[in-house]
């Protein structure tokens, strides 16, 4: 099966989920389950729940991520590190963000798909607020190091 695009969802959250959607779940009942669920994983990852975002996918989370911290952090620095085969939500975000003026530097990846961690570390700069790098590439399989 090919997981390139998406996923199949996991029977166990399907059978969780179906009520939300079948039973006619009232607002609060919903809003009380993703409540539950936030502090939940905060609570499994050691986190606030304040600080659990739900987004709708890659794309929205990629987003909110990159845009998000080189934003946040202009006033430290405007260099970003990433590689040429990122998610192409995060590639899109990165030119995005150089026309707004920020500098980023596209890493070249050996036959394999994989970073050099040599030229990470080569790369980062006084600069760098932000080194965003896939760890398993969702088209080629590779599992960064």
């Amino acid at each position: 099966m090919d997981y390139h695009a998406t996923t199949p969802m996991d029977p166990r959250i399907l059978q969780a989920m179906t009520p939300y959607y079948l039973d006619g779940c009232s607002v609060s009942e919903v809003q009380q389950a993703v409540a539950l669920s936030r502090a939940r994983v905060a609570r499994l990852i050691g986190a606030q729940a304040d600080e659990i975002h739900f987004t709708s996918g890659a794309t929205e989370a990629d987003n909110l991520a990159v845009k998000g911290i080189a934003y946040a952090n202009r006033d430290r620095g405007n260099h970003i590190i990433t590689s040429q085969v990122e998610h192409k939500a995060v590639l899109d975000c990165c030119e995005r963000l150089e026309q707004e003026g920020f500098e980023v530097t596209y890493l070249p990846v050996d036959p394999h798909g994989m970073v050099d961690p040599e030229a990470v570390s080569e790369a980062i700069t006084d600069r760098t607020i932000l080194v965003s790098l896939i760890y398993g590439n969702n088209e080629i399989g590779t599992i960064n190091p």
